[in-house]
């Protein structure tokens, strides 16, 4: 599991990546024009569309990304897998198809099915077109089939799996989505406690999309609660420090908090993974404290850390429910970013909103502090930690590693055989120098004869992981070993 979650974590990574600069852009164009976002300005309607092209399709960015990194062999066929699946998914899901299934105007669609796809399914369909595309792209059908033999046989089978998820989806997403919403409106009744229980629930729902859920009741109407719209005072019926408090709490948070958290994971990341990490915790504080953009951070530890991620679910709750408590209130447009928090300044219902200064930067303490003690005390796998027990190694640079042989066929082979020959490898893939193996049995491996190839060590992860640092060349190693496994 432990294995598995790494692999889920590094493949998130990749969209991840991306995201900060995104919501910078978008961020950028919504200060320009924070009351019209971009219809009363030619260059914010530009950044703001540039970088909602990014955002708002997140999930098909996690499913593309996950696909690839989960599989056993990279493959073109595995993301043209991966984009059918998604875009089958999307459109059976959409507003349009739900209204066309159940034969009602799309105005009386239930609105669980506004927020579909989201990332929970972006990750779901990345999940098992991997799955599927390792377990059937060496399928051999009838001769009269044969032109989908093998890879052409993966797309195949992941419509097939994408109409059943469809299916499923449609009758179970509105059951939990009626239920949170049901929830948040028994917790709505307990004031600054409510608050606090409506933020955890927030943060802990992030990754299957369902906080939509809560934030349709706090947020907006449905529950004639509306603290976005009376905050601002486009709906009346505010009330002077205690509309917004569905809000306030989560900036320092999101400008303090989470940038905090992103500093740890970066001091505590090993030193030769620090300047890869750094580069992509550096972008992603800054896109939360300027936008309140946070998916960048929280996706990078959620999977490989989850009990991380609880404690910042918690503390997210903690902090929302102390500014509800003291009536500090701010409010928020896009999200709790310094853009919205500056704009909500003279807000008709902000009240004593410089006070979420010092409490954002005790959030910010607690955070870094808490942070480092969990993840030196636990070993968690943040992101550059992903290493758990070193068994062998020397003070060689990981790039400049001299193996025995310049044969990468001839060295597949050994590797191979010292990991317990075919029968026993799971999945072989590689980072920037490490050799990274999931074998069945561990007790099968020979570690002498992969040292003697000249490797810098070999690092153990949970009881089927293994890594062999090899240097740059990995990628060529990888890529003969994985022949030899295919045509076994």
């Amino acid at each position: 599991m432990i294995n598995y979650l790494q692999r889920l974590g590094k493949s998130l990574m990749l969209p991840v990546s991306i995201m900060p600069i995104a919501a910078i852009l978008k961020g950028i164009g919504y200060w320009i024009d924070p009351v019209g976002w971009g219809t009363n300005n030619i260059i914010a309607a530009f950044l703001i569309e540039s970088g909602g092209a990014i955002i708002e399709n997140l999930p098909f960015l996690f499913a593309v990304g996950i696909a690839i990194g989960m599989a056993k062999q990279k493959d073109s066929m595995i993301m043209m897998s991966t984009v059918v699946s998604f875009l089958l998914v999307e459109r059976l899901l959409s507003k349009s198809t739900i209204s066309l299934l159940m034969n009602v105007p799309i105005s009386e669609v239930p609105k669980c099915f506004e927020s579909t796809p989201n990332a929970f399914i972006g990750i779901l369909v990345g999940l098992i077109s991997a799955y599927l595309y390792d377990h059937f792209s060496h399928v051999q059908l009838p001769k009269a089939f044969s032109f989908f033999d093998g890879k052409r046989f993966v797309p195949i089978v992941c419509t097939g799996a994408m109409l059943v998820l469809s299916i499923v989806l449609i009758f179970i997403w509105p059951i939990f989505y009626n239920f949170f919403v049901s929830f948040s409106e028994v917790i709505a009744q307990l004031g600054a406690l409510g608050a606090g229980i409506y933020a955890f629930f927030n943060r802990l729902l992030i990754p299957t999309g369902l906080h939509h859920a809560l934030n349709s009741v706090f947020w907006f109407d449905v529950a004639n609660i509306n603290d976005i719209g009376k905050f601002w005072g486009t709906v009346s019926g505010g009330v002077l420090g205690q509309t917004g408090m569905y809000q306030a709490g989560f900036f320092p948070i999101m400008m303090f908090g989470l940038p905090a958290a992103a500093l740890a994971m970066y001091r505590y990341a090993r030193p030769e993974n620090k300047k890869r990490v750094g580069i992509i915790l550096l972008s992603s504080a800054i896109a939360s404290f300027l936008t309140g953009v946070t998916e960048p951070i929280e996706f990078a530890f959620m999977f490989v850390a989850p009990s991380l991620y609880l404690m910042h679910a918690l503390l997210t709750g903690i902090f929302v429910f102390i500014a509800a408590s003291m009536k500090w209130i701010a409010g928020f447009s896009f999200s709790a970013g310094f853009i919205d928090y500056i704009l909500s300044i003279k807000a008709p219902f902000s009240n004593d909103i410089f006070m979420l200064i010092p409490l954002g930067i005790i959030c910010a303490f607690v955070y870094y502090f808490l942070f480092k003690f969990m993840i030196l005390r636990y070993n968690l796998m943040t992101p550059g930690r992903e290493i758990d027990e070193i068994v062998f190694t020397d003070t060689v640079a990981e790039s400049s590693i001299t193996l025995e042989s310049d044969d990468y066929d001839e060295l597949a082979i050994i590797y191979v055989e010292a990991l317990g020959g075919v029968d026993n490898i799971i999945s072989v893939d590689s980072c920037i120098t490490r050799l990274r193996v999931e074998v069945k049995d561990m007790q099968l491996v020979d570690e002498d004869k992969i040292i003697s190839t000249g490797v810098s060590g070999i690092v153990k992860m949970g009881k089927t992981g293994l890594q062999a640092i090899i240097g740059t060349r990995v990628d060529f190693i990888v890529e003969a070993m994985n022949d030899i496994i295919r045509y076994r």
